[in-house]
């Protein structure tokens, strides 16, 4: 075992080594360039999105999440206090649809100004 330790070690040393000796670095002006493709950059780069892109994005992924805490609900049946279960569940599912009811009514969902 100890034999394997040792020729692990010796062969990860070797590699790092090599990895870092081994390549050839002659960078010129066109790889140091922002663009590596030679082009010179049109525009702005840094255009901002849209906070309504994330807005939606948001609420895909909290709606994404209520379905999955929505799935083990049909197995609530078996459990020892089912009611209870769909009580959460119920109420989970109140809590975002009354959330997505004041963001819709707010105006939130609404991509044109």
């Amino acid at each position: 075992m100890t034999y394997f330790f040792f020729l692990s070690f010796i062969l990860a040393s070797i590699l790092a080594t090599v990895s870092f000796w081994l390549p050839l670095m002659h960078p010129d002006s066109e790889k140091l360039s922002p663009y590596e493709c030679g082009f010179d950059p049109l525009g702005s780069a840094r255009l901002p999105y849209s906070m309504r892109f994330f807005l939606v994005a948001i609420l895909f992924l909290l709606f994404d999440l209520e379905i999955a805490l929505l799935l083990p609900t049909p197995w609530a049946v078996q459990l020892p206090s089912p009611a209870l279960t769909m009580l959460w569940a119920t109420l989970i599912l109140s809590l975002l649809t009354f959330g997505l009811l004041y963001e819709w009514l707010q105006g939130g969902l609404e991509w044109a100004e």
